[in-house]
Protein backbone atom coordinates (compact mmCIF):
# COMPACT_ATOMS: atom_id res chain seq x y z
CA UNK A 1 0.00 0.00 0.00
CA UNK A 2 1.44 3.68 -1.10
CA UNK A 3 1.14 5.86 1.74
CA UNK A 4 1.99 9.74 1.17
CA UNK A 5 2.63 12.31 3.48
CA UNK A 6 1.09 16.07 3.22
CA UNK A 7 2.47 18.40 4.60
CA UNK A 8 0.21 21.75 4.92
CA UNK A 9 1.48 24.75 6.48
CA UNK A 10 -1.16 27.60 6.60
CA UNK A 11 -1.70 30.51 8.33
CA UNK A 12 -3.13 29.39 11.38
CA UNK A 13 -1.04 26.14 11.72
CA UNK A 14 1.21 23.78 10.42
CA UNK A 15 -0.49 20.05 9.75
CA UNK A 16 0.97 16.95 8.26
CA UNK A 17 -1.87 14.32 7.02
CA UNK A 18 -0.51 10.85 5.64
CA UNK A 19 -3.56 9.23 3.12
CA UNK A 20 -3.33 5.88 1.10
CA UNK A 21 -3.60 5.83 -2.32
CA UNK A 22 -7.10 5.26 -2.16
CA UNK A 23 -7.08 8.81 -0.84
CA UNK A 24 -7.96 7.99 3.19
CA UNK A 25 -6.35 9.40 6.39
CA UNK A 26 -4.31 6.55 7.92
CA UNK A 27 -2.40 9.40 10.54
CA UNK A 28 -2.43 13.40 11.44
CA UNK A 29 -0.90 15.78 13.93
CA UNK A 30 -1.44 19.30 13.76
CA UNK A 31 0.11 22.43 15.97
CA UNK A 32 -1.35 25.94 16.00
CA UNK A 33 1.07 28.62 14.88
CA UNK A 34 1.81 32.04 16.31
CA UNK A 35 0.57 35.43 14.68
CA UNK A 36 2.65 38.17 15.48
CA UNK A 37 0.21 41.58 14.96
CA UNK A 38 3.29 44.31 15.73
CA UNK A 39 1.48 46.93 14.36
CA UNK A 40 -1.34 47.99 12.88
CA UNK A 41 -1.60 45.84 9.61
CA UNK A 42 1.03 43.81 10.04
CA UNK A 43 1.45 40.55 10.14
CA UNK A 44 4.34 38.30 10.88
CA UNK A 45 5.48 34.51 11.42
CA UNK A 46 8.47 33.25 13.09
CA UNK A 47 10.10 31.00 10.23
CA UNK A 48 12.04 28.87 12.69
CA UNK A 49 9.01 27.75 14.62
CA UNK A 50 7.13 26.84 11.20
CA UNK A 51 10.13 24.67 10.37
CA UNK A 52 10.39 23.05 13.85
CA UNK A 53 6.31 22.37 13.66
CA UNK A 54 6.92 20.88 10.13
CA UNK A 55 9.56 18.28 11.46
CA UNK A 56 7.50 17.65 14.70
CA UNK A 57 4.09 17.38 13.08
CA UNK A 58 5.41 14.74 10.33
CA UNK A 59 7.31 13.05 13.23
CA UNK A 60 4.25 13.06 15.15
CA UNK A 61 2.12 11.74 12.29
CA UNK A 62 3.66 9.18 11.26
CA UNK A 63 3.57 7.96 14.85
CA UNK A 64 -0.13 7.93 15.37
CA UNK A 65 -0.25 5.51 13.00
CA UNK A 66 3.32 3.35 13.18
CA UNK A 67 4.33 4.31 9.99
CA UNK A 68 8.54 4.63 9.30
CA UNK A 69 10.48 6.32 7.03
CA UNK A 70 10.70 3.36 4.38
CA UNK A 71 7.04 3.11 4.32
CA UNK A 72 6.02 6.05 2.84
CA UNK A 73 6.28 6.59 -0.87
CA UNK A 74 6.60 10.60 -0.83
CA UNK A 75 5.89 13.73 1.03
CA UNK A 76 3.79 16.78 -0.84
CA UNK A 77 4.69 20.43 0.68
CA UNK A 78 1.74 22.84 0.81
CA UNK A 79 1.31 26.00 1.61
CA UNK A 80 0.88 29.40 2.38
CA UNK A 81 1.29 31.31 -0.76
CA UNK A 82 2.30 34.92 -0.49
CA UNK A 83 4.37 34.73 2.72
CA UNK A 84 7.78 35.29 2.29
CA UNK A 85 11.48 34.22 4.08
CA UNK A 86 14.93 35.79 3.71
CA UNK A 87 17.67 33.54 5.01
CA UNK A 88 21.59 33.82 4.93
CA UNK A 89 22.85 30.84 2.60
CA UNK A 90 25.75 29.86 4.85
CA UNK A 91 24.19 29.69 7.86
CA UNK A 92 20.42 29.05 7.31
CA UNK A 93 19.77 31.98 10.21
CA UNK A 94 16.64 34.04 9.09
CA UNK A 95 16.88 37.47 8.80
CA UNK A 96 13.83 38.92 10.99
CA UNK A 97 10.46 37.15 11.00
CA UNK A 98 8.26 36.29 7.46
CA UNK A 99 6.07 38.47 6.79
CA UNK A 100 2.67 37.11 5.96
CA UNK A 101 0.63 37.32 3.00
CA UNK A 102 -2.63 39.34 4.94
CA UNK A 103 0.47 41.93 6.13
CA UNK A 104 -0.46 45.45 4.73
CA UNK A 105 2.79 47.40 5.19
CA UNK A 106 3.81 47.72 1.67
CA UNK A 107 0.49 49.87 0.57
CA UNK A 108 2.65 53.07 0.26
CA UNK A 109 5.05 51.29 -2.02
CA UNK A 110 2.33 49.80 -4.41
CA UNK A 111 0.47 52.77 -4.23
CA UNK A 112 3.47 55.17 -5.65
CA UNK A 113 4.08 52.54 -8.20
CA UNK A 114 0.86 52.58 -9.19
CA UNK A 115 0.97 56.20 -9.60
CA UNK A 116 3.99 55.92 -11.52
CA UNK A 117 2.51 53.80 -14.13
CA UNK A 118 3.66 50.55 -13.40
CA UNK A 119 0.09 48.46 -13.01
CA UNK A 120 -0.67 47.71 -16.60
CA UNK A 121 2.81 46.08 -17.55
CA UNK A 122 3.07 44.46 -13.86
CA UNK A 123 -0.50 42.84 -14.64
CA UNK A 124 0.36 41.72 -18.10
CA UNK A 125 3.20 40.00 -16.88
CA UNK A 126 2.19 38.26 -14.16
CA UNK A 127 -1.53 38.32 -14.54
CA UNK A 128 -1.56 40.39 -10.66
CA UNK A 129 -2.31 43.52 -9.49
CA UNK A 130 0.12 45.69 -7.65
CA UNK A 131 -1.16 45.17 -4.10
CA UNK A 132 0.70 44.33 -0.79
CA UNK A 133 -0.76 40.88 -0.71
CA UNK A 134 1.75 39.58 -3.12
CA UNK A 135 5.34 38.52 -2.10
CA UNK A 136 7.52 41.15 -4.41
CA UNK A 137 7.34 43.88 -2.15
CA UNK A 138 7.55 42.52 1.02
CA UNK A 139 10.81 41.06 0.02
CA UNK A 140 11.89 44.09 -1.08
CA UNK A 141 10.86 45.49 2.51
CA UNK A 142 12.66 43.06 4.05
CA UNK A 143 16.16 43.63 2.42
CA UNK A 144 16.09 47.60 3.08
CA UNK A 145 14.84 47.37 6.59
CA UNK A 146 17.22 45.11 8.23
CA UNK A 147 19.87 46.08 5.65
CA UNK A 148 20.90 43.50 3.89
CA UNK A 149 21.23 44.66 0.36
CA UNK A 150 24.92 44.03 0.01
CA UNK A 151 24.74 40.60 1.01
CA UNK A 152 22.16 40.18 -1.10
CA UNK A 153 23.45 41.42 -4.03
CA UNK A 154 26.31 39.42 -3.57
CA UNK A 155 24.76 36.27 -3.04
CA UNK A 156 24.95 35.66 0.80
CA UNK A 157 21.50 35.19 1.29
CA UNK A 158 18.14 33.22 -0.36
CA UNK A 159 14.62 34.06 -0.03
CA UNK A 160 11.51 32.21 -0.98
CA UNK A 161 7.99 31.90 0.06
CA UNK A 162 7.40 29.01 2.75
CA UNK A 163 7.86 25.85 0.26
CA UNK A 164 11.30 27.04 -0.77
CA UNK A 165 12.21 27.66 2.89
CA UNK A 166 10.71 24.40 4.01
CA UNK A 167 12.40 22.15 1.22
CA UNK A 168 15.92 24.03 1.63
CA UNK A 169 15.24 23.62 5.43
CA UNK A 170 14.38 19.72 5.17
CA UNK A 171 16.69 18.88 2.38
CA UNK A 172 19.69 19.93 4.82
CA UNK A 173 20.64 23.17 2.14
CA UNK A 174 20.73 20.95 -1.03
CA UNK A 175 17.59 21.99 -3.03
CA UNK A 176 16.74 26.13 -3.20
CA UNK A 177 13.18 25.43 -5.28
CA UNK A 178 9.69 26.93 -5.85
CA UNK A 179 7.18 25.46 -7.95
CA UNK A 180 5.36 27.77 -10.65
CA UNK A 181 2.05 27.89 -8.78
CA UNK A 182 3.89 29.99 -5.99
CA UNK A 183 6.51 31.40 -8.31
CA UNK A 184 2.84 32.92 -10.10
CA UNK A 185 2.55 34.98 -7.12
CA UNK A 186 5.33 36.79 -6.34
CA UNK A 187 5.03 39.58 -8.35
CA UNK A 188 7.99 38.85 -9.99
CA UNK A 189 6.88 35.92 -12.17
CA UNK A 190 6.44 35.99 -16.11
CA UNK A 191 3.32 33.87 -16.64
CA UNK A 192 3.69 33.11 -20.38
CA UNK A 193 7.67 32.76 -20.46
CA UNK A 194 7.65 30.82 -17.01
CA UNK A 195 10.39 32.55 -15.70
CA UNK A 196 11.45 35.26 -13.11
CA UNK A 197 11.16 38.76 -15.38
CA UNK A 198 14.09 40.41 -15.25
CA UNK A 199 12.16 43.65 -15.49
CA UNK A 200 10.26 43.11 -12.36
CA UNK A 201 13.21 41.78 -10.19
CA UNK A 202 14.46 45.40 -10.99
CA UNK A 203 11.35 47.38 -10.65
CA UNK A 204 11.43 45.54 -7.00
CA UNK A 205 14.75 45.92 -6.76
CA UNK A 206 14.98 41.93 -5.92
CA UNK A 207 18.60 40.58 -7.00
CA UNK A 208 17.97 37.28 -8.69
CA UNK A 209 20.47 35.70 -6.82
CA UNK A 210 18.03 35.51 -4.36
CA UNK A 211 15.43 33.30 -5.52
CA UNK A 212 14.97 30.16 -6.26
CA UNK A 213 14.56 27.85 -9.38
CA UNK A 214 11.16 27.56 -10.67
CA UNK A 215 10.04 23.83 -11.37
CA UNK A 216 6.93 21.82 -11.95
CA UNK A 217 4.53 21.05 -9.04
CA UNK A 218 4.81 17.35 -9.61
CA UNK A 219 8.94 16.91 -9.49
CA UNK A 220 10.99 15.15 -7.16
CA UNK A 221 12.63 18.51 -5.28
CA UNK A 222 15.43 16.59 -2.93
CA UNK A 223 14.69 14.27 -0.19
CA UNK A 224 14.56 14.55 3.90
CA UNK A 225 16.15 12.67 6.49
CA UNK A 226 14.27 14.39 9.53
CA UNK A 227 12.12 10.58 9.04
CA UNK A 228 15.05 8.45 10.08
CA UNK A 229 15.53 7.97 6.64
CA UNK A 230 15.37 9.41 3.32
CA UNK A 231 11.65 10.01 1.75
CA UNK A 232 11.54 12.19 -1.80
CA UNK A 233 9.77 15.18 -1.72
CA UNK A 234 7.59 15.06 -4.70
CA UNK A 235 5.43 18.21 -4.39
CA UNK A 236 5.21 21.70 -3.83
CA UNK A 237 2.02 23.56 -4.79
CA UNK A 238 0.43 26.63 -3.38
CA UNK A 239 -2.22 25.76 -0.96
CA UNK A 240 -5.18 27.02 -3.24
CA UNK A 241 -3.75 25.20 -6.26
CA UNK A 242 -3.55 21.92 -3.74
CA UNK A 243 -6.88 22.56 -2.66
CA UNK A 244 -8.44 22.65 -6.52
CA UNK A 245 -6.39 19.25 -7.10
CA UNK A 246 -7.78 17.58 -4.28
CA UNK A 247 -11.45 18.91 -5.55
CA UNK A 248 -10.58 17.46 -8.73
CA UNK A 249 -11.30 20.70 -10.45
CA UNK A 250 -8.91 19.69 -13.35
CA UNK A 251 -11.06 20.74 -15.79
CA UNK A 252 -11.67 24.13 -17.47
CA UNK A 253 -14.67 25.61 -15.72
CA UNK A 254 -14.76 23.75 -12.58
CA UNK A 255 -14.60 25.71 -9.50
CA UNK A 256 -13.73 25.64 -6.04
CA UNK A 257 -13.46 28.07 -2.77
CA UNK A 258 -11.49 27.00 -0.15
CA UNK A 259 -12.86 28.56 3.31
CA UNK A 260 -9.18 28.40 5.78
CA UNK A 261 -8.26 32.27 7.05
CA UNK A 262 -9.43 33.41 3.85
CA UNK A 263 -11.32 32.11 0.91
CA UNK A 264 -9.74 31.60 -2.37
CA UNK A 265 -12.55 30.66 -4.89
CA UNK A 266 -10.47 29.45 -7.71
CA UNK A 267 -12.06 28.26 -11.71
CA UNK A 268 -9.71 26.58 -13.94
CA UNK A 269 -8.70 28.32 -17.12
CA UNK A 270 -7.00 25.64 -19.14
CA UNK A 271 -3.78 25.97 -20.97
CA UNK A 272 -4.13 29.45 -21.74
CA UNK A 273 -4.02 32.99 -19.42
CA UNK A 274 -7.15 33.97 -18.46
CA UNK A 275 -7.35 37.76 -18.97
CA UNK A 276 -9.64 39.54 -16.13
CA UNK A 277 -10.77 43.02 -17.09
CA UNK A 278 -12.50 43.12 -13.50
CA UNK A 279 -9.51 42.86 -11.33
CA UNK A 280 -9.31 38.92 -10.37
CA UNK A 281 -6.05 37.40 -10.87
CA UNK A 282 -4.31 35.07 -13.65
CA UNK A 283 -2.11 32.24 -11.94
CA UNK A 284 -0.73 28.89 -12.50
CA UNK A 285 -2.79 25.95 -11.88
CA UNK A 286 -0.53 23.37 -12.29
CA UNK A 287 3.04 22.90 -14.28
CA UNK A 288 3.36 19.39 -15.41
CA UNK A 289 6.37 18.48 -17.87
CA UNK A 290 6.88 22.05 -17.82
CA UNK A 291 3.80 23.14 -19.07
CA UNK A 292 1.50 25.38 -17.11
CA UNK A 293 -2.40 24.85 -16.77
CA UNK A 294 -3.93 28.47 -15.66
CA UNK A 295 -6.96 29.80 -13.47
CA UNK A 296 -8.95 32.90 -12.46
CA UNK A 297 -8.65 33.40 -8.69
CA UNK A 298 -10.85 35.69 -6.59
CA UNK A 299 -9.22 36.56 -3.13
CA UNK A 300 -10.94 37.40 -0.14
CA UNK A 301 -8.52 38.32 2.99
CA UNK A 302 -10.99 37.46 6.18
CA UNK A 303 -12.96 34.15 6.16
CA UNK A 304 -12.37 31.70 9.52
CA UNK A 305 -10.37 34.90 10.97
CA UNK A 306 -14.04 36.64 11.23
CA UNK A 307 -15.38 33.57 13.18
CA UNK A 308 -11.86 33.56 15.17
CA UNK A 309 -13.14 37.51 16.02
CA UNK A 310 -16.12 36.46 17.07
CA UNK A 311 -14.83 33.94 19.17
CA UNK A 312 -12.34 36.51 20.77
CA UNK A 313 -15.18 38.98 21.39
CA UNK A 314 -17.23 36.09 23.62
CA UNK A 315 -20.10 36.40 20.63
CA UNK A 316 -19.33 32.83 20.10
CA UNK A 317 -17.96 29.85 22.30
CA UNK A 318 -16.84 28.02 19.95
CA UNK A 319 -16.23 28.12 16.05
CA UNK A 320 -18.41 25.29 15.28
CA UNK A 321 -21.28 27.05 16.75
CA UNK A 322 -21.11 29.62 14.14
CA UNK A 323 -24.12 28.00 12.13
CA UNK A 324 -26.61 26.52 15.15
CA UNK A 325 -26.51 30.76 16.08
CA UNK A 326 -26.94 32.25 12.86
CA UNK A 327 -29.75 29.79 12.54
CA UNK A 328 -31.58 32.02 15.55
CA UNK A 329 -31.15 35.48 13.76
CA UNK A 330 -34.08 37.50 13.03
CA UNK A 331 -33.53 38.87 9.23
CA UNK A 332 -35.55 41.47 10.07
CA UNK A 333 -32.90 42.77 11.67
CA UNK A 334 -30.65 44.08 9.02
CA UNK A 335 -27.57 44.02 10.62
CA UNK A 336 -24.53 43.81 8.26
CA UNK A 337 -20.92 42.71 8.40
CA UNK A 338 -17.98 43.96 5.92
CA UNK A 339 -15.24 42.20 7.59
CA UNK A 340 -12.52 44.27 5.81
CA UNK A 341 -10.12 43.99 8.85
CA UNK A 342 -7.11 44.01 6.10
CA UNK A 343 -8.46 46.17 3.57
CA UNK A 344 -10.69 44.31 0.52
CA UNK A 345 -9.10 41.79 -1.20
CA UNK A 346 -10.31 41.06 -4.91
CA UNK A 347 -12.42 42.55 -6.77
CA UNK A 348 -11.94 45.84 -4.76
CA UNK A 349 -8.18 45.99 -3.80
CA UNK A 350 -8.93 48.69 -1.64
CA UNK A 351 -5.90 48.85 1.38
CA UNK A 352 -7.59 51.91 2.97
CA UNK A 353 -11.22 49.45 3.39
CA UNK A 354 -12.08 49.15 6.83
CA UNK A 355 -14.56 46.46 8.83
CA UNK A 356 -17.62 47.91 9.88
CA UNK A 357 -20.91 46.51 11.24
CA UNK A 358 -24.24 48.39 10.08
CA UNK A 359 -27.71 48.19 10.74
CA UNK A 360 -27.53 47.67 14.28
CA UNK A 361 -30.53 48.50 17.01
CA UNK A 362 -30.90 48.09 20.29
CA UNK A 363 -33.24 44.65 19.17
CA UNK A 364 -29.66 43.34 17.39
CA UNK A 365 -28.44 40.28 18.80
CA UNK A 366 -25.41 37.96 18.80
CA UNK A 367 -27.13 35.83 16.75
CA UNK A 368 -27.77 38.62 14.55
CA UNK A 369 -24.16 39.16 14.21
CA UNK A 370 -23.13 36.46 13.58
CA UNK A 371 -25.35 35.59 11.21
CA UNK A 372 -24.15 38.96 9.34
CA UNK A 373 -20.86 37.62 9.67
CA UNK A 374 -21.77 34.52 7.65
CA UNK A 375 -23.82 36.39 5.17
CA UNK A 376 -20.93 38.73 4.44
CA UNK A 377 -18.76 35.35 3.77
CA UNK A 378 -21.04 34.65 1.24
CA UNK A 379 -21.52 37.72 -0.72
CA UNK A 380 -17.84 38.42 -0.96
CA UNK A 381 -17.62 35.05 -2.98
CA UNK A 382 -20.98 36.78 -4.95
CA UNK A 383 -18.57 39.78 -5.35
CA UNK A 384 -15.94 37.50 -6.84
CA UNK A 385 -18.57 35.49 -8.88
CA UNK A 386 -20.20 39.25 -10.40
CA UNK A 387 -16.34 40.07 -11.47
CA UNK A 388 -16.11 36.20 -12.98
CA UNK A 389 -19.16 37.03 -14.84
CA UNK A 390 -18.65 40.40 -16.40
CA UNK A 391 -15.13 38.25 -17.62
CA UNK A 392 -17.58 36.00 -19.77
CA UNK A 393 -16.66 33.29 -17.06
CA UNK A 394 -20.05 31.43 -16.15
CA UNK A 395 -19.64 28.88 -12.82
CA UNK A 396 -22.47 26.18 -12.89
CA UNK A 397 -21.54 24.49 -9.66
CA UNK A 398 -19.15 25.17 -6.79
CA UNK A 399 -16.98 23.03 -4.76
CA UNK A 400 -16.16 24.22 -1.36
CA UNK A 401 -13.79 22.60 1.21
CA UNK A 402 -11.40 24.32 4.17
CA UNK A 403 -12.43 24.88 7.90
CA UNK A 404 -15.83 26.18 7.26
CA UNK A 405 -17.36 24.22 4.54
CA UNK A 406 -18.39 21.73 7.35
CA UNK A 407 -20.76 24.83 8.05
CA UNK A 408 -24.40 23.87 6.70
CA UNK A 409 -25.72 27.43 7.40
CA UNK A 410 -23.14 28.68 5.22
CA UNK A 411 -23.34 26.94 2.36
CA UNK A 412 -27.00 27.29 2.35
CA UNK A 413 -26.48 30.95 2.13
CA UNK A 414 -23.54 30.66 -0.28
CA UNK A 415 -25.43 28.97 -2.56
CA UNK A 416 -29.01 30.73 -2.11
CA UNK A 417 -27.11 34.16 -2.64
CA UNK A 418 -25.09 33.23 -5.19
CA UNK A 419 -27.66 31.13 -6.96
CA UNK A 420 -25.85 27.78 -7.98
CA UNK A 421 -25.42 24.62 -6.35
CA UNK A 422 -22.30 24.37 -3.54
CA UNK A 423 -21.20 20.57 -3.45
CA UNK A 424 -19.69 19.65 -0.31
CA UNK A 425 -17.18 16.53 -0.83
CA UNK A 426 -16.57 13.40 1.89
CA UNK A 427 -12.96 14.95 1.85
CA UNK A 428 -12.92 18.26 3.06
CA UNK A 429 -9.08 18.06 4.20
CA UNK A 430 -8.83 19.14 -0.17
CA UNK A 431 -5.72 20.97 0.51
CA UNK A 432 -3.28 18.34 2.21
CA UNK A 433 -4.83 15.49 -0.28
CA UNK A 434 -4.38 17.53 -3.07
CA UNK A 435 -0.47 18.03 -2.30
CA UNK A 436 -0.18 13.97 -1.32
CA UNK A 437 -2.09 13.32 -4.94
CA UNK A 438 0.03 15.07 -6.86
CA UNK A 439 3.19 13.64 -4.91
CA UNK A 440 1.71 10.08 -5.30
CA UNK A 441 1.63 11.09 -9.20
CA UNK A 442 5.31 12.28 -9.44
CA UNK A 443 5.93 8.57 -8.21
CA UNK A 444 3.81 6.39 -10.34
CA UNK A 445 0.78 5.50 -7.49
CA UNK A 446 -1.16 7.16 -9.94
CA UNK A 447 -0.96 6.74 -13.72
CA UNK A 448 -1.68 10.44 -14.23
CA UNK A 449 -2.70 13.70 -12.43
CA UNK A 450 -5.40 13.70 -14.34
CA UNK A 451 -6.29 9.96 -12.97
CA UNK A 452 -6.90 11.24 -9.23
CA UNK A 453 -9.82 12.63 -10.10
CA UNK A 454 -11.70 9.67 -9.95
CA UNK A 455 -11.47 9.75 -5.62
CA UNK A 456 -13.50 12.73 -5.26
CA UNK A 457 -17.06 11.86 -3.65
CA UNK A 458 -19.78 14.34 -3.31
CA UNK A 459 -21.14 14.35 0.43
CA UNK A 460 -23.85 16.95 0.26
CA UNK A 461 -24.91 19.60 -2.70
CA UNK A 462 -26.59 22.44 -1.50
CA UNK A 463 -29.40 24.07 -3.73
CA UNK A 464 -30.34 27.92 -4.12
CA UNK A 465 -33.87 28.17 -2.55
CA UNK A 466 -34.18 32.05 -2.09
CA UNK A 467 -36.48 34.29 -4.45
CA UNK A 468 -34.54 36.15 -7.35
CA UNK A 469 -36.26 39.46 -5.66
CA UNK A 470 -34.78 38.71 -2.31
CA UNK A 471 -31.73 37.72 -3.65
CA UNK A 472 -30.75 40.97 -5.25
CA UNK A 473 -32.12 42.97 -2.59
CA UNK A 474 -29.87 41.25 0.04
CA UNK A 475 -26.86 41.71 -2.80
CA UNK A 476 -27.62 45.21 -3.41
CA UNK A 477 -28.14 45.86 0.73
CA UNK A 478 -24.26 44.61 1.18
CA UNK A 479 -23.15 46.07 -1.65
CA UNK A 480 -24.18 49.79 -0.07
CA UNK A 481 -22.25 48.44 2.73
CA UNK A 482 -19.07 47.54 1.09
CA UNK A 483 -19.36 51.27 -0.53
CA UNK A 484 -19.48 52.60 3.04
CA UNK A 485 -16.10 51.05 4.05
CA UNK A 486 -13.95 51.59 1.03
CA UNK A 487 -11.15 54.17 1.69
CA UNK A 488 -12.22 54.51 5.33
CA UNK A 489 -9.14 54.59 6.97
CA UNK A 490 -7.54 57.98 7.37
CA UNK A 491 -4.05 57.03 6.60
CA UNK A 492 -2.30 54.09 4.69
CA UNK A 493 -2.83 50.58 6.84
CA UNK A 494 0.92 50.28 5.33
CA UNK A 495 2.82 53.15 6.55
CA UNK A 496 5.42 52.51 8.95
CA UNK A 497 4.57 53.02 12.47
CA UNK A 498 6.91 54.26 15.34
CA UNK A 499 7.84 51.62 17.65
CA UNK A 500 9.62 51.91 20.75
Amino acid sequence: MALLLALDQGTTSTRAIIFDEHGAIRGLAARALTQHFPAPGWVEHDADEIHEAAVAVMREACASCAVAAGDLTAIGITNQRETVVLWERASGRVIGRAIVWQDRRTAERCAVLRAAGHEDAVQQATGLVLDPYFSATKLEWLIDHHGVRGPAERGELLAGTIDAFLLWRLSGGRSHRTDATNASRTLLYDLTCQRWDPRLLALFRIPACLLPEVCDSGALHGETMVLGGAVPIAALVGDQQSAAIGQGCLQPGMAKATFGTGCFLMVHGGSTVPRSRNRLLSTVATREDGVPSYALEGSIFNAGSVIEWLCGLHLLSDPAASGTLAAQADPEHGVIMVPAFTGLGAPHWDPQARGAILGLSRASSAADIVQAALTALACQVCDLFSAMRADGVDVRSLRVDGGMAGNDQLLQLLSDLSGIPVERPTMVESTALGAALLAGSTMGVFPSLADTTRLWRLQRRFTPGLPAATRARRLAEWSRAVATVRGFAATEVGATPRLG
